[in-house]
């Protein structure tokens, strides 16, 4: 499984680890890590996720969406230097808290 999902005790943060290739073959299972709930808080870590792609930015988009829009939580952390190259030059910084 590439893409793993925790929810906190709380019930109310959920964090999404990506490992290997952020690309459109991981858009179902991602989609499927969130689709069917309610947090107020999503973390995406990429520690281990070694390549990172357009749809992966699509894909992020749809899950900022999902949790809210502007109103939402969602970090994305633990991106190399080349991932937090790529989400700049998208401007996805002023979507995202980036770290």
């Amino acid at each position: 499984m590439s893409v793993i999902t925790e929810v906190s005790e709380d019930g109310q943060r959920l964090t999404i680890s990506i490992r290997g290739r952020f690309d459109f073959a991981k858009h179902q299972e991602f989609r499927q890590s969130y689709e069917d709930k309610q947090l107020s808080a999503v973390v995406v870590d990429l520690k281990d996720a070694t390549y990172l792609d357009s749809s992966a930015l699509g894909m992020l988009l749809l899950l900022r969406d999902h949790a809210g829009g502007d109103d939402s939580d969602v970090r994305v952390v633990n991106s190399s230097t080349d991932v937090r190259k790529i989400l700049a030059i998208s401007n996805f910084d002023k979507l995202f808290d980036i770290s």
